[in-house]
């Protein structure tokens, strides 16, 4: 008998383990990967190699008729950080991804969100460089999740005056005027150099010059503003003149929507950079999002976030700077997701942010020397079931 007519007698179930295991080898991650840790929340860990190095991922596979997606700031507040898990502990949440970029420094402005950021329908941070967002609401029956793009801008309106407000929540800068909300901290934090409204029931009730880091009040805000802009909030600046703050917003795109929610629709909003899928195909918008291409191109540690044509929700973080992970640059990332099945998908923060927490510990490796990173915010996964 020679060679050929041997292997017509293979049977076909030998045929068929002998695929799955070299499946298998080749690290995709496939539904065997996939287990189930509760109801509506799928865990997978794959090691495969990419573009020459071996890397490390952490997958979370979620149902959202069976969870409950939520963004959180780190302290509850605009500015400070801290860990994803502990973020994700005090909530009491079953998982949690970090989530967006942030100020990354020893300033007491740390965790300042870099990009829109928007918790329970209130404005932590404006929009910034056109990029990309997670919008999120949970209905009583399921989660909805929209990736796309949102610009909002502030102003305010007295009289026939109109003002664009520079930014909410953040340190001000020179020729700036910026919107201080309770969300951010108890006072502005800034310096005497600003003249500062308060207002309550769109009325000024308070006007503070040369002093700097006035009391938010909970029932209002202050609009603080430097150098040129300090000679335009003059102008209106008199007690009892009302005022009121308006937004513009404009949705730029959110796929498959051909007439797309308003903002409002949406509970949490946390931005990205850059979108990597868009209707099914890879579209890494990094030019328009004022990134670099080396952020691109760079194997770094990723997190990132998908919906799936099933819709199902993925999250992932890929480890890196390591000798058992090196990271992944997002070209591979975005393809991967393809073959996962991602219509949609976007970048979140990275580097030794990323952290995936499930299950009361983090499951990935984080690559800051220290450990687990502390972060601006977090996505956390709530069961909406928590007995199944």
């Amino acid at each position: 008998m020679n060679l050929l007519s041997r292997f017509r007698f293979v049977s076909l179930p030998v045929l068929v383990s002998c695929l799955i295991f070299l499946c298998a080898l080749c690290g995709h991650s496939s539904a065997q990967d996939f287990k189930t840790l509760k109801d509506g929340v799928e865990y997978a860990e794959v090691t495969r190699e990419v573009s020459g190095k071996v890397v490390q991922m952490n997958l979370l596979r979620l149902d959202l008729s069976k969870v409950r997606l939520d963004v959180h700031h780190a302290m509850d507040a605009a500015i400070g950080t801290e860990k994803t898990s502990s973020i994700a502990a005090r909530h009491g949440a079953f998982a949690a991804v970090n989530a967006g970029f942030f100020r990354l420094d020893t300033s007491i402005f740390a965790g300042d969100a870099a990009g829109l950021l928007i918790i329970d329908r209130h404005l932590i941070s404006d929009s910034t460089n056109d990029r990309i967002v997670l919008g999120l609401t949970n209905n009583k029956l399921v989660t909805e999740v929209a990736i796309g793009r949102s610009e909002l801008t502030h102003f305010l309106f007295q009289g026939k005056r109109e003002i664009e407000i520079s930014g909410s929540n953040r340190e001000l800068a020179t020729n700036e005027i910026v919107l201080y909300t309770p969300y951010f901290h108890r006072t502005t934090l800034t310096s005497k150099t600003a003249i500062e409204l308060i207002v309550r029931k769109d009325r000024i009730v308070k006007i503070v010059r040369s002093i700097g880091s006035s009391e938010i009040p909970t029932d209002g805000y202050v609009l603080s503003a430097s150098g040129t802009m300090a000679s335009e909030l003059t102008k209106i600046a008199r007690v009892g003149t009302l005022i009121q703050i308006g937004q513009r917003t404009h949705i730029i795109s959110i796929s498959h929507e051909p007439d797309p929610p308003k903002m409002e629709y949406f509970e949490d909003i946390v931005a990205g950079v850059p979108q990597l899928i868009k209707n099914g195909r890879v579209d890494i918008t990094w030019e328009q999002e004022k990134t670099t291409k080396s952020f691109v191109e760079t194997r770094h540690p990723r997190t990132a976030v998908a919906k799936l044509k099933d819709g199902k929700f993925l999250m992932i973080t890929v480890d890196g700077r390591s000798e058992t992970s090196g990271g992944i640059g997002l070209q591979d990332l975005a393809e991967y997701l393809l073959s996962l099945g991602a219509v949609d998908a976007m970048n979140l923060d990275g580097g030794g942010s990323t952290t995936m927490f499930v299950d009361g510990k983090v499951v990935n490796k984080p690559s800051d020397k220290e450990g687990e990173r502390k972060v601006s915010d977090a996505i956390l996964v709530t069961l909406r079931n928590p007995k199944k």
